[in-house]
């Protein structure tokens, strides 16, 4: 990770909400291997600080200012990060399972081989965010939109997708097993590197438009007791 600020690096500090507001207000700073388990830093001005290896487990960053942050090998379960504005913030193998990020501004927010199993986005403004090789598994999503996204390895098994947005959208092995997906839309998508073990045939009118394997045609057809040679 580019050590842009090597000269406010803090190394291995149990950290409170006292230290970290004494270093706002300046340069960004950047923390390795730091603890901020169940610190409270609502409302703070964290900008463009980068984040490295730090336990963040039920830290709250309610109402943070987390705009352009840069996030390395976190563990942050539980993170609450209701209304926190990550804008163009990068989240790399960062381990965030039922994190909290209700009502949080996501524009242009990436996450790359992250666990965000159980995260709750409900009601988040997230234009243009990106996952790759991320775990969604039991996440909620309601509403977003991945229009014509190329979505590799991303697991939205048992999500909570409804009126999510994949017009356009290509699937390279990634996985929609048991998820909701009412009133999801899938015009001009291509789902032939997505499993969709669980869907129904009653829901075949919202795959109108986009592209399924053979195999998934016959899962469906599978729903009538068909048998597809």
């Amino acid at each position: 990770m580019d050590d842009l600020f090597a000269d406010r690096a803090i190394k291995d500090r149990i950290l409170g909400r006292a230290d970290i507001a004494a270093l706002t207000g300046g340069m960004a700073a950047h923390l390795v291997d730091c603890d901020l388990e169940e610190a409270d830093l609502s409302g703070l001005d964290l900008s463009r600080w980068i984040f490295e290896r730090c336990q963040m487990r039920r830290t709250d960053l309610s109402g943070v200012k987390l705009e352009g942050t840069s996030w390395q090998s976190c563990r942050g379960g539980f993170v609450q990060m209701t209304g926190a504005d990550v804008r163009e913030a990068r989240f790399v193998a960062c381990d965030l399972n039922n994190a909290v990020l209700r009502r949080a501004k996501l524009f242009g927010a990436k996450f790359e081989r992250c666990k965000l199993t159980g995260a709750d986005l409900s009601d988040a403004s997230a234009l243009d965010v990106e996952f790759a090789e991320t775990l969604l598994v039991d996440a909620r999503l309601p509403g977003f939109s991945f229009r014509k996204q190329h979505l590799t390895a991303v697991d939205f098994s048992q999500a909570d997708l409804a009126k999510c947005d994949f017009r356009g959208t290509f699937f390279d092995g990634c996985s929609l097993r048991d998820a909701t997906l009412d009133g999801c839309r899938f015009d001009g998508a291509d789902l032939r590197g997505a499993d969709l073990g669980g869907l129904r045939l009653v829901h075949a009118g919202m795959f109108r438009g986009a592209t399924i394997s053979r195999e998934q045609a016959g899962q469906l057809l599978g729903e009538l007791g068909l048998n597809v040679r």
